[in-house]
């Protein structure tokens, strides 16, 4: 055995269930590959195969064959650090291939200060100077012989070096560790189960060419006007798939009013734009605020179920240093997605969270980002007190990742002057000419002004009418006045519903909608974001202009009645006064006193400036993240501030915990994710039986004995009393059966 671990033969890397064994050369080469195959996606392939070759270079230690060929040896043995030596013993300037391997399971960490770090401070330079602890790994040079690489030359200049620097290591380490997982993955499951089996972008070209034909040669109209909105979403489509084959790479606006049809328009501009361009992938990334159950389920429809991942779930795995060699550990870790599929449906907290992440679970899906079509759906809702940053992401992605982006909406906030800021020489475009034209032939509502108003007086004209919506600015209020209002028809949609919850109710509140009958729904801003609801009438609570626009695409959406008789009420509510939308409120009034026509693009743009010169420039990154990344102004001097910036930036700053609803299926793939059974496949499934709960309200719940946690950051809901058929997860907490101590 001694004379087997000098040869290097038997270096252990893995051990599967069945007892076969992976050596560490076989895997350092098997993630080599794949690395450089991702890190090709934006030019630096040998760069890829770099740190590949080199992160598992500390298990040639003797210490570390023990405590793998040993399952009762439980000593931590790192085997990270050895590989960030070596590179950096190669040259200097390996310092960023250098921390993405020494993060590979820790996650990246803090630089720290490169000529006075202090040994074992949990920075990478800390850590490199306490490299003389580590166990000999020296066999690894008689199997493995690096060829050094170079920093690509795009690192070395732009606004803020330091910033694009930072985002290059990000991407390695996604290349790294996404490589890493998915050779180990090919190990343990002896290749039974193999990702990427998904069809190419021209065939899903092809399904959507035939999916619309439906629409480009329907002749049955009900009426002149219905013929004539069709004509219009029509000429929408066919000028974004006209571009999409003629655009570059770059960054594009797509402004539609809403019911134009922007969705299904901006899926044909990018099937056709990346395969021109010869890119991999769409993303969509739709707001926190809303769902995104709607358009998945639309391009699934058409595009087919395999080639498309909704991905909202905030459940995380990380392999650290302490559990790499953990069976069950594995198989939670590898669960995680890589968002290798062909059109990914994600929201922005899910895609700018990982953009400015640190742990592996988080970063291993980003290089996927790159050579793709990424499209950001209702773009005005950028989260403002990040907007910095988001944009900042934006224009590395497109800059230096051959991606191309597409602010999507009806209402732009128009980011010109901040994309320019980070990209100089970049003009944004927008994809369908004359918006103005389209603005004045797509008005279907008026808005009134309603004022302030009691909620019995609310009340009273939602009971009014037969079929209305209400848009409220809080889930505990929309549940209050779902309370009051008569019974019959009757809906209560916000993200307290678990998604296959919603997506039952969005088809009943169709049904009804389509047949006349009473139907009166109390929502929150979910139903803004391309939502496909038609109500002869709706109510807004104040908030911004944006809010007000797209509630208004809830009503007459498909021009059945003149914009006269289709009325928005704008309304105020006595009492209920939230600081936290007191300068949206601001800049929307004082629009509405400059403009007549609030929804006209003038009177958007106004909006949008007016806004942003109430909150201040400082008020557009309040955590400071891009000063964070300015060459000596780093959070605590670090250089590279990786593990502090993940930890500032969360677009939802109360962080969400995943309540999962045990109900038909989830109740037994609850079950077998209790038993250690964790898969891709299973998360996904979970994900549709899952809310997201305010650390308030989950540990109400929590403390009730309502809830019963199964891993870092989920639980069960184990009285089944505290979600309502109606309203969902409830707010209020009453009192639970106390089913676990």
């Amino acid at each position: 055995m001694a004379e087997d671990k000098v040869t290097g033969e038997r270096m252990i890397a893995h051990i599967n269930e069945s007892g076969k064994v992976q050596t560490v050369k076989n895997h350092s080469e098997g993630t080599a590959c794949r690395s450089q195959q991702f890190a090709e996606g934006f030019g630096c392939g040998k760069q890829g195969y770099f740190c590949g070759l080199l992160h598992d270079i500390g298990k040639y230690s003797e210490a570390f064959q023990r405590r793998i060929a040993d399952p009762e040896h439980t000593a931590k043995v790192d085997h990270s650090t050895a590989g960030a030596v070596e590179a950096m013993k190669m040259a200097k300037e390996n310092i960023p291939f250098a921390m993405a391997i020494a993060g590979h399971h820790s996650g990246l960490l803090n630089g720290g200060v490169y000529r006075i770090p202090d040994k074992g401070d949990g920075t990478f330079f800390g850590r490199i100077k306490g490299a003389e602890s580590l166990p000999d790994y020296a066999a690894w040079k008689r199997d493995i012989v690096p060829e050094n690489v170079d920093i690509p030359a795009f690192c070395r200049g732009g606004s803020n070096p330091c910033f694009t620097m930072s985002f290059f290591i990000r991407m390695m380490y996604s290349c790294l560790v996404d490589a890493d997982y998915l050779d180990t993955e090919a190990f343990m499951k002896e290749n039974q189960e193999v990702r990427g089996k998904y069809d190419s972008l021209k065939v899903l070209a092809e399904r959507f060419d035939n999916h619309i034909k439906q629409w480009l040669e329907k002749t049955d109209f009900k009426s002149d006007k219905q013929k004539i909105l069709c004509s219009i979403r029509n000429q929408v489509l066919q000028d974004c798939m006209s571009k999409g084959s003629e655009l570059p790479p770059g960054i594009y606006t797509l402004t539609v009013p809403t019911g134009g049809g922007k969705t299904t328009a901006s899926l044909g501009f990018a099937l056709r734009h990346a395969i021109q361009s010869k890119m991999k992938r769409i993303i969509y990334v739709i707001p926190y605020t809303s769902i995104i159950d709607q358009n998945a389920e639309v391009f699934r429809s058409i595009l087919g179920e395999k080639n498309v991942l909704e991905h909202h779930s905030g459940i995380l795995y990380d392999l650290t240093e302490d559990k790499a060699e953990n069976e069950a550990a594995y198989r939670k870790a590898l669960a995680t997605e890589n968002w290798d599929m062909p059109v990914i449906v994600t929201t922005a907290v899910q895609f700018f969270e990982s953009l400015y992440a640190n742990r592996s679970s988080k970063c291993r899906k980003l290089h996927n980002m790159a050579n793709s079509v990424i499209i950001f759906d209702e773009a005005q809702t950028m989260p403002i007190p990040y907007l910095e940053p988001c944009v900042a992401a934006i224009a590395e992605l497109a800059a230096h990742y051959r991606s191309t982006i597409v602010l999507c909406t009806a209402t732009q906030p128009v980011l010109d002057e901040m994309i320019q800021k980070y990209l100089p020489q970049t003009q944004v475009r927008e994809i369908c000419e004359h918006t103005d034209i389209l603005f004045q032939k797509l008005r279907r509502t008026s808005i009134v002004a309603a004022g302030n108003m009691e909620r019995e007086k609310l009340i009273d004209c939602l009971t009014a009418q037969e079929q209305v919506l209400c848009i409220v600015n809080s889930r505990k209020l929309a549940q209050e006045l779902f309370e009051e209002i008569p019974r019959e028809g009757a809906f209560c949609l916000t993200t307290l519903l678990y998604p296959e919850h919603r997506k039952e109710k969005l088809r009943e509140i169709k049904e009804r909608l389509e047949h006349h009958v009473p139907c009166r729904v109390i929502a929150t801003s979910l139903v803004e974001a391309g939502v496909d609801l038609d109500f002869p009438c709706v109510y807004r609570q104040e908030n911004g202009l944006d809010a007000l626009i797209q509630a208004a695409g809830r009503c007459n959406r498909e021009g059945t009645h003149s914009p006269e008789e289709s009325k928005v009420y704008l309304f105020g509510l006595k009492g209920d006064a939230s600081v936290y939308f007191a300068q949206n409120i601001s800049a929307l009034r004082q629009t509405l006193r400059c403009y007549e026509d609030p929804a006209a693009p003038e009177a958007i743009a106004f909006y949008f400036k007016q806004y942003r010169e109430i909150l201040g420039r400082e008020n557009l990154d309040q955590k400071k993240i891009m000063d964070a990344f300015t060459a000596g102004k780093g959070i605590n001097g670090d250089c590279f501030p990786f593990a502090t910036v993940a930890r500032e930036f969360h677009l939802i700053e109360n962080e969400t915990q995943t309540v999962y609803i045990p109900v038909g299926e989830a109740e037994l793939w609850i079950e077998e994710m209790e038993k250690g059974k964790v898969s891709r496949e299973l998360m996904r499934k979970l994900g549709q039986y899952a809310v997201n709960a305010y650390q308030n309200h989950l540990k109400a719940l929590y403390d009730a004995g309502c809830v019963e946690g199964i891993g870092e950051g989920m639980y069960v809901l184990r009285d089944m009393n505290q979600y309502h058929e109606d309203t969902g997860l409830q707010m209020d907490v009453s009192t639970g059966y106390g089913l676990f101590g």
